[in-house]
């Protein structure tokens, strides 16, 4: 299994598919499937039945995100705004960080 570049609460954009384009961040990162669930991204109809227990009584249609391929993503630089390539950098602290390629910004923590 290879080293994920994208992480939990990243910006990310959509590179390819119907969400061609659009943004969010990231809310859950599946490595074994190699997907990744954005928020307001790849949204898709759940037929969802009533329940009785008191967290749910109503049933009907329900909109929710599903996983998208991260293949398809690439991170946004925050300062820029836009997506660009990443590269693992390390520190004169020995820390490591991810660093913009075009830009040279420091991506996330």
């Amino acid at each position: 299994m290879r080293k994920l570049q994208i992480k939990k609460g990243d910006l990310v954009c959509v590179l390819s598919g119907d969400d061609r384009g659009m943004t969010g961040r990231v809310l859950t990162v599946i490595p074994r499937k190699g997907k990744a669930i954005v928020e307001k991204v790849n949204m898709m109809t759940k037929h969802k039945r009533r329940q009785q227990s008191r967290t749910q009584q109503t049933g009907g249609l329900i909109s929710q995100e599903a996983p998208i391929a991260l293949s398809k993503l690439m991170l946004v630089d925050a300062k820029t705004g836009r997506p660009t390539r990443i590269r693992v950098e390390v520190r004169p602290d020995g820390t490591k960080a991810r660093v913009a390629k075009k830009t040279g910004n420091v991506i996330g923590s």
